[in-house]
C-alpha cells in the first residue's frame, strides 16, 4: 500500500519528514540534519511502530512510502549531484533564483514549481532514452 511522505526543509536548515494521509489510524515522522538522516528517523518509526503492533496483536500494513519533496529540500538533497547550473538548462530557472529557493529565502510560486516539476520529468524521461554500445 503507497502512502505519502512529505519531505520539507525547515529554515533552520533542518529536516523533517511526516506521513500525509487520512487512511491510516497512525502517523509517523522523522527530522534530522539531512534528509538521509530524516529518513532513517522516520523508517526507524515505522520499524518500532510494527514492533508495538505485533505486541498487541494489531498488524500495521505493509506500506511503500512515496517521497515527496519541497522545493527547498530537492534542491538540496541533490546538490552534490545536480549542480544549479545543471539545473537551469533543465528548467529554464535562473540558477541564482534556484539559490534562493534553495537557501530558503524565497520560495517558488505554483507556477514555478510546475516549471521545475515539469523540466526535470522531462530530463527524467531524456535519460530513461539512453543507451550504451558495449
Amino acid at each position: 500500500m503507497k502512502a505519502k511522505v512529505i519531505i520539507e526543509r525547515g529554515t533552520d536548515g533542518f529536516y523533517s519528514l511526516y506521513m500525509n494521509e487520512d487512511k491510516f489510524d497512525f502517523g509517523l515522522n522523522g527530522q534530522g540534519n539531512t534528509v538521509e538522516e530524516a529518513k532513517e528517523e522516520f523508517l526507524q518509526a515505522y520499524n518500532e511502530l510494527k514492533e508495538m503492533y505485533a505486541e498487541e496483536k494489531k498488524q500495521v500494513p505493509a506500506l511503500d512510502f512515496v517521497y515527496e519533496y519541497d522545493v527547498a529540500s530537492f534542491l538540496n538533497y541533490y546538490d552534490g549531484i545536480l549542480s544549479k547550473s545543471g539545473l537551469e538548462k533543465i528548467t529554464g530557472i535562473n540558477q541564482k533564483q534556484l539559490w534562493h529557493y534553495a537557501s530558503g529565502t524565497r520560495k517558488p510560486n505554483p507556477e514555478t514549481v510546475k516549471k521545475i516539476q515539469d523540466g526535470l520529468n522531462r530530463f527524467a524521461k531524456d535519460l530513461e532514452q539512453v543507451h550504451f554500445i558495449n
